[in-house]
């Protein structure tokens, strides 16, 4: 007996030793490919680089460098497919990241086509070649490849092909937040996603502007969005939202009233936070109903303890699952519920009242919210009009409240009145300006759960009369 364990730990020994061997061979070789096309990719033209990546990757011939082509047969070889899709990811994206660097847009269009060459299917007698394009096209049909293509949506008109291509900016949030992708690849996803944003908010400050002259433009001004002209109306019922009774000053109250509070008062106030100023009662009832039993229910351990910085972020994490999936899946039953009871505007700027009293929690927020387009992406836009009006909304919403640039209303005509009212609308210009703020203090890491650590005026044109009656349900209620 002593014998036969003995020899099965030498077994089992010798097989770790061995796994241990082919791993660091694995990492020898990805990291001999990963500095080869660093090299090139800096040096060399692009057209030239994507034929080097062809003959790698797909053709599997002799490159200008054979020691990367030996190390591509030695993962290969070790038939480790995980690892060979990860070395794959890992160079797309040392290729996107660079020439995005050096504005050399076209070739990373051309990176994204390469894997839907027809080579990619071609019969081969070499066992290894064979390998290699099969696992090259199971790359081309993953969420791998989907999410390199998202890398071509930039240089692409984001109002033309499918719905979801206006939301690219909330797609690329997963990547960047998942620690388990390239650096690369979360580098230049945070950098992509952020650069749509910009485009879209300087797009929506020139319609703006636009579309509101006094004298008529030469031409349509084009809209960002695919709100027509309700996106102006929309605009200014968000911005007169202002004085002591605007968002940003209702958080703020929020946030000196409860910052001594304890766990369970914090979750009390937060309830009457997110349900106040709700005009439609329907809607405020279900929500205050539901976030009673939410919330009774959530971290009951702390209650007692004084509210955190992370306590903070964890709890408005789980409410804004609650809010739209739960499961990072599917929409969440409460998502549907509010949206079938009221209009989006009013979902949205509940979602958008948690943001301001925790930042930080915003990138946890458009995680959630590219699993709501994902979930719908394969619906025709007519057959989801209320999700598509609901992501235009949010989208709007927070390019106002949450981002560099600041939405006022201005009265260009008669003196105005004490109090502002929403016909008054009629007498207003929306103006929009860069905004300056102090760095924030990010919240103390300690206690998050995983992946949670993150982190010129313009001109216009009075809207049309009987703004309450005419703006589709966007007034929140």
């Amino acid at each position: 007996m002593m014998i036969r364990d003995s020899l099965h730990s030498s077994q089992s020994s010798d097989a770790s030793a061995q796994r241990t061997r082919r791993g660091r061979s694995i990492q020898q070789a990805q990291e001999t490919i990963y500095t080869f096309l660093l090299g090139i990719v800096k040096k060399w033209p692009p057209e030239e680089v994507l034929i080097e990546f062809k003959r790698l990757f797909l053709y599997h011939v002799d490159s200008t460098n054979s020691q990367a082509t030996q190390a591509v047969y030695e993962i290969v070889f070790a038939n480790d497919e995980q690892e060979f899709r990860y070395t794959l990811k890992r160079c797309c994206y040392i290729l996107v990241n660079n020439w995005d660097a050096t504005r050399h847009y076209k070739p990373i269009q051309e990176l994204v086509q390469v894997f839907q060459d027809p080579l990619v299917n071609r019969h081969t007698h070499s066992q290894t070649l064979k390998r290699l394009r099969q696992w090259v096209h199971r790359f081309s049909l993953s969420s791998d490849y989907e999410e390199l293509k998202l890398f071509a949506a930039k240089y692409e008109e984001q109002t033309q092909g499918p719905w979801t291509s206006r939301y690219t900016s909330y797609l690329l949030v997963p990547q960047y937040i998942d620690l388990q992708n390239p650096i690369e690849q979360r580098e230049a996803a945070r950098a992509l996603s952020k650069q749509l944003k910009d485009r879209f908010k300087f797009d929506l400050a020139m319609y703006i502007a636009r579309s509101q002259l006094s004298v008529a433009p030469s031409r349509t001004p084009k809209n960002p969005t695919a709100l027509g002209d309700e996106a102006l109306r929309l605009i200014k019922a968000i911005v007169a939202r202002r004085g002591p009774f605007s968002y940003a000053n209702l958080a703020n109250i929020f946030i000196n009233q409860t910052s001594n509070a304890s766990y369970q008062e914090f979750k009390e106030s937060l309830k009457k936070y997110l349900v106040f100023s709700v005009e439609n009662r329907e809607f405020a009832e279900t929500l205050q109903t539901k976030l009673s039993e939410r919330l009774e229910s959530l971290y009951p351990g702390h209650n007692r303890d004084p509210i955190s910085h992370a306590l903070l972020l964890r709890t408005c994490n789980r409410i804004i699952e609650y809010l739209t999936t739960e499961d990072q899946q599917n929409p969440s039953q409460l998502f549907i519920l509010l949206l079938s009871h009221g209009n989006p505007l009013t979902l949205v700027i509940v979602l958008l009242k948690i943001i301001l009293i925790c930042k930080h929690a915003r990138t946890h927020l458009e995680a959630c919210i590219a699993t709501l387009i994902r979930y719908y992406q394969d619906y025709p836009e007519t057959e989801c009009t209320w999700v598509v009006n609901f992501m235009e909304v949010f989208n709007v919403t927070f390019a106002i409240h949450a981002e560099n640039v600041q939405y006022n209303l201005v009265r260009v005509e008669t003196p105005a009145p004490p109090i502002l009212t929403a016909v008054d609308l009629d007498d207003y210009r929306v103006f929009s300006q860069l905004k300056l703020e102090a760095a924030e203090v990010a919240p103390t890491q300690e206690g998050l759960e995983p992946g949670l650590e993150e982190p010129a005026t313009l001109e216009s044109e009075r809207a049309s009369k009987n703004f309450i009656t005419r703006n589709k349900g966007y007034s929140q209620g």
